[in-house]
């Protein structure tokens, strides 16, 4: 064999591991939206039960078709302090599970059936092409996707198939062969796993070379030990997304880590105690020349798809019970660092960039985080109008700080939106990322409305103003109703309450009410001589500043319509 042979093999092998990726990416993008909302519902029911949490892992990392989707989306809600520690190492477990799903399907691919498969892909492009139906267009790039991923292991045999005997096959074996060393084996696993970042591509490649009757380190446990290799190889992935965290989401990767290490401790001693646990227990379960779907000699293959559910199930039992222990191990060795300074005022959850991978869980996400901010422009407004009626100036710094905070959340959701406009969305999620930039814009003004009413404040003091007893009472009836307005918007926003609506804008009609009677009796006050005529700048202004206000946080209860 000449050196370009082996260059060829090389860059065929090469070949079909990026098809087999870009078939796995564009299979978990679309199993996401098809699944649209359902894994936020998901996350919502993990509570306190470590079964339901290991159901919710495995669910979702078939869905997302890879364990590193799901960890790195729990590092990120661990960080963004949706998620506990205690509830995301349940659902790390299951992910551990969820993934052994894909091994099962390569197995396949050894086998006649796999023609089938082949032909989805052009199934799919033609559903996907000639579909108008959104929903029906994802189906056709999951079918598409199946295909690519059956192209991409076909290249990859293609690539390694030599004929028995031949100098090629004798060459490829006889290197294959060489490495015996478990712990070498394992170290090559955890490498090309770290290196490619799925342990399902490496899945594939063991299972391919199987299924021609490649064999590694000459047969029996060897293949096992690259196995358990690329389930701490997987555990990179996550432990390179924590980098920059916060200290809980350190401690969610590195109980990934801890979950997948020990497992793998346990299965490496096992196995080397065991030599024979290969050809013995798993070969009794699936003998060598077992048939699946019309090719004999398939045995290895559901062999190794096998001891991957194996080891990935009986790690889950063994350390379910446990998960507290992880906890306490993790916050034994990622300590918080202690503040040397305040922290920064809290105005929205951390926005993390992990949760792009599902962007239904990070819309979500930042929908509630949203509400969070409408809150903290009310607040302000809330500082500067008891401000003004007891004349504290001294507020208006306080204020400041609110609105250059509103300010800076404004910037990171803008720029949050934007990548998740850059997302698969579907239609829905579309409406809503465009309505939540109409919010904060919203949610903006309210804010600067509440500094408006600040140097109203500066003026009533400065200026010696005087305002009269029923003009002061009238004013806070108004802003009671502004507040009420504020409580009802909110529900109405956070849970997408339609039937909120119809009160909301009866609460608006009241406030516009409101202003005009405040307006008119302080007309009739200076026509009486009740009332100082330099008052009507801050009077005047002041209820339309509140009525402004009411107008934004009637706009942001509207924006559900939007939105749905």
């Amino acid at each position: 064999m000449s050196w370009w042979d082996i260059v060829k093999i090389v860059m065929q092998i090469l070949g079909g591991v990026g098809t087999f990726l870009v078939g796995m990416h564009l299979l978990s993008e679309n199993m996401t939206k098809i699944a649209h909302g359902k894994l936020q519902k998901m996350l919502n029911k993990t509570a306190k039960s470590r079964f339901a949490g290991v159901g919710i892992g495995t669910v979702m990392t078939i869905l997302g078709q890879s364990s590193a989707f799901t960890t790195v989306m729990v590092v990120g809600l661990v960080n963004a302090g949706i998620m506990t520690l205690f509830q995301a190492t349940a659902i790390i477990m299951g992910a551990n599970i969820g993934t052994t799903l894909n091994a099962w399907v390569i197995a396949l691919a050894g086998s006649d059936i796999t023609a089938l498969f082949l032909g989805l892909a052009a199934v799919g492009v033609l559903i996907t092409m000639f579909s108008k139906n959104e929903k029906m267009k994802s189906v056709g790039n999951v079918i598409a996707a199946f295909g690519l991923i059956f192209v991409g292991l076909k290249l990859m045999s293609g690539a390694l198939t030599f004929e028995q005997g031949s100098e090629q096959f004798e060459m490829v074996s006889n290197l294959l062969s060489a490495i015996k060393n478990p712990f070498l084996l394992l170290l090559i696993g955890i490498f090309i796993t770290a290196l490619v970042q799925s342990s399902t591509a490496v899945n594939a490649i063991i299972i391919t070379m199987a299924s021609l009757g490649i064999t590694i380190g000459g047969g029996g446990n060897a293949a096992l030990y690259i196995i358990i290799g690329s389930n701490i190889g997987t555990c990179v992935t996550a432990l390179i997304s924590s980098l920059g965290a916060s200290p809980n989401a350190k401690r969610a990767a590195l109980i990934h880590f801890m979950f997948n290490f020990f497992g793998a401790v346990i299965f490496m001693i096992v196995l080397m105690c065991w030599r024979g646990f290969a050809d013995t227990v798993l070969a009794s379960i699936f003998p060598s020349n077992i048939t699946v779907f019309g090719k004999t000699g398939l045995g290895p293959t559901f062999q190794i798809a096998t001891f991957h559910t194996l080891f990935n199930v009986i790690n889950t039992l063994l350390f379910l019970p446990f998960i507290k222990g992880f906890v306490w191990i993790a916050d034994r060795l990622v300590r918080e660092k202690k503040q040397t300074e305040p922290a920064e005022i809290p105005i929205f959850g951390d926005l993390d960039e992990r949760l792009l991978r599902s962007p239904s869980v990070a819309l979500g996400h930042l929908y509630q985080e949203t509400g969070k901010a409408f809150t903290y422009a009310m607040n302000a407004m809330d500082d500067a109008f008891e401000a003004f009626l007891s004349k504290d100036v001294s507020v208006k710094e306080k204020v400041d700080v609110k609105n250059a905070e509103l300010a800076k959340m404004n910037r990171l959701a803008v720029s949050y939106l934007v990548k998740l406009s850059s997302s698969s969305l579907v239609m829905e999620e579309e409406r809503t990322v465009s309505s939540l930039h109409y919010v904060l814009n919203d949610i903006m003004r309210i804010g600067e409305l509440a500094d408006n009413v600040t140097k109203y404040t500066e003026h009533y003091k400065e200026d010696n103003l005087e305002f009269s007893e029923d003009f002061l009472e009238m004013l806070k009836g108004m802003y009671a109703k502004l507040k009420k307005l504020y409580v009802v918007s909110l529900a109405t926003f956070l849970f997408r309450d339609r039937g909120k609506l119809a009160e909301v804008d009866a609460l608006e009609d009241e406030i516009d009410r409101e202003r005009r009677i405040l307006i008119e009796t302080h007309i009739e006050r200076l026509n009486e001589g009740k009332c100082q005529p330099q008052n009507s700048n801050v009077s005047i202004n002041l209820v339309g500043n509140l009525e402004r206000a009411a107008d934004h946080i009637t706009f942001i209860a509207h924006s559900i319509e939007q939105a749905q």
